[in-house]
């Protein structure tokens, strides 16, 4: 009997160490999903997992580029190329550039088609440009030539209302003078001269004032034809008396008159043969 019993308890004692077992193994079996890889193991599934192509029709997605800080304005004066010195010779503002270079300037005008289907044929063979310094009763007269002259890509200088000598004239005259100008050229074209010459040069302090208020450059110039005076009345005289004259930077005066209009294009080829460039006025700096 003694026996019977020993042997069932070592068969509960081994059935108890069965159950534990079991129960240990059981709990150890991981759960579904919180597998853990090392990290070797992990960087070779990282690895390996392709990534997902584009078709070929579909761009790569960027991010929208962010709004750069407020930058300011362009100044217009960077984009400019010449200025005037005291002597009213045009120079560039970087001394690296061309200093080699005329600025054709014609004044009284605008009277004549004629003349002015000259004047204009021969700037466009040479593909050149050049201030036409107009009278405000002229422009009044003959308004289609003013819009003539802008169409070529020419540019429109104020040379005072009535042709004047301003230096002589009180403060409100010489306002309006320039002021006229100013307002009729602007209603004709669509645009406001930014260049001022006194008729004969002659000029003061106030004049020139007035003449910045409506922020144009001031200037007289700096190699004159003469083409007024009956000594030059011919083109080959125009053409020599310019010549004389030339030196770089030279600002010359004309004006639309018969024998300057018939020697132009030939002054032009001789500018060109001696290496001068002509200036474009748009590219000289002006009052803001």
């Amino acid at each position: 009997m003694a026996n019977f019993r020993k042997r069932l308890l070592k068969i509960g004692v081994f059935s108890l160490a069965v159950c534990l077992s079991a129960a240990c193994s059981a709990a150890s079996e991981p759960v579904d999903g919180a597998l853990e890889p090392s990290s070797s193991l992990h960087h070779t599934i990282a690895s390996s997992t392709p990534k997902p192509s584009l078709s070929p029709t579909q761009e790569p997605v960027q991010a929208a580029p962010s709004p750069s800080p407020s930058e300011p304005p362009i100044n217009p004066s960077k984009t400019k190329l010449y200025q005037l010195n005291k002597n009213y010779d045009v120079v560039p503002i970087d001394p690296n550039d061309n200093k080699k270079v005329v600025l054709l300037t014609f004044d009284d005008g605008p009277k004549d088609l004629e003349l002015n289907t000259k004047l204009l044929a021969a700037l466009e063979k040479h593909k050149a440009k050049a201030i036409f310094f107009v009278n405000g009763y002229r422009v009044e007269q003959n308004p289609e030539l003013l819009k003539l002259i802008h169409s070529k890509g020419q540019s429109i200088g104020n040379h005072s209302w009535d042709h004047i000598d301003l230096k002589l004239e009180k403060p409100e005259k010489v306002a309006q003078q320039i002021n006229d100008v100013q307002t009729l050229v602007k209603e004709t074209i669509g645009e406001a001269p930014k260049f001022f010459r006194p008729p004969f040069g002659s000029s003061t302090e106030e004049v020139k004032k007035l003449a910045a208020d409506q922020k144009l450059l001031f200037m007289t110039w700096s190699n004159g034809s003469e083409d007024w005076l009956k000594p030059y009345q011919n083109p080959q005289a125009v053409i020599t008396r310019v010549l004389e004259q030339l030196h770089f930077g030279s600002n010359i005066l004309m004006h639309e008159l018969p024998w300057t209009a018939e020697a132009l294009d030939d002054l032009l080829t001789q500018l060109e043969k001696r290496g001068y460039a002509f200036v474009d006025p748009q590219s000289i700096e002006t009052p803001e």
